[in-house]
């Protein structure tokens, strides 16, 4: 098992739900005010926090409050623990097909130069 194997869980199980896909998305665009966030869904605002703590506690976004009003932002690496593991579940003939392709670019390239 992988070292970051119960971070890796708790981001898996973060979005595992729509709606917490749906408010990464969301914010993959901009920060966001959590009033903001809780306007596409027909849910009470105690469920929406609760679904923005999950994340949080994820790693996934981070939140800070202003008075009254809380911003909340996707986590610069917050999604990084995902991308590694599926990195290292590739086949090793995925990776030299990768390879490959790079290289025909990359000659491709010099071709058109010269």
């Amino acid at each position: 098992m992988p070292k970051y194997h119960d971070e890796l869980d708790a981001v898996l199980r973060a979005l595992a739900d729509p709606t917490r896909r749906a408010v990464v998305e969301r914010l993959a665009r901009s920060p966001a005010v959590v009033s903001e966030l809780a306007a596409p869904f027909s849910m009470a605002l105690p469920s929406l926090m609760q679904h923005l703590r999950v994340l949080e506690s994820a790693g996934i976004i981070s939140s800070q409050k202003d008075g009254r009003v809380r911003t909340v932002t996707l986590r610069p690496g917050g999604l990084d623990v995902v991308h590694l593991w599926l990195d290292e579940q590739r086949t090793p003939a995925e990776r030299q097909a990768d390879r490959l392709g790079i290289h025909l670019t990359r000659t491709t390239r010099r071709e058109r130069l010269t």
